[in-house]
């Protein structure tokens, strides 16, 4: 069972009328969700092409594995997707009242798209904006009191965006430049 067609205002920048992603992000969206292993499946980076991955020093990150569209999304997925590790996610959960997944039976958090917007959010004021926790706190709730929250959260979702676009391309720059051999 597939999960529901986003309308417009669910969807995430880089996804088309679908919920299939585009462009930047689209390689974020399309493998089977991890719990799927069985033999058949593809690998996540063929061999020929890790053979032929850039260095690890290159500005952008590079992700070998990729994110279904789907409900619900295990931290360790939020955590690719937003370029964070679990013990952050967890932290900024005991700081922002709004940032609150619920849990599956398991007791594992499980992150909706609005959770994951949210989190974008307080990403970009943290490290872009450079406000502290406490300001970003002050912030998320004016917003939210303002009812400004989708406004701000589309503008971080943006701009997360085109940095990751801004990436690809100085990727590709560099790929594409001849090198001088003297």
């Amino acid at each position: 069972m597939s999960a529901p067609t986003p309308s417009a205002e669910e969807r995430f920048p880089w996804e088309d009328e679908s919920g299939a992603a585009s462009g930047a992000q689209a390689s974020l969206w399309e493998q089977t969700p991890p719990e799927t292993s069985d033999a058949s499946a593809p690998e996540a980076v063929p061999e020929a092409a890790a053979a032929e991955a850039p260095d690890e020093d290159s500005a952008a990150p590079q992700r070998d594995r990729t994110i279904a569209h789907k409900e619900y999304y295990s931290i360790s997925e939020v955590c690719e997707l937003v370029g964070l590790k679990p013990h952050v996610l967890r932290y900024w959960e005991t700081q922002f009242q709004v940032l609150n997944p619920s849990k599956n039976r398991s007791g594992n958090r499980v992150y909706q798209r609005k959770e994951i917007k949210l989190i974008l959010l307080v990403k970009h004021l943290l490290y872009e904006e450079k406000y502290t926790v406490e300001g970003a706190k002050q912030k998320v709730e004016q917003l939210r009191r303002g009812g400004r929250m989708r406004e701000a959260t589309t503008r971080a979702l943006d701009a997360e965006v085109l940095t990751l676009l801004r990436d690809e391309m100085r990727q590709l720059l560099k790929t594409l430049a001849p090198t001088s051999s003297a």
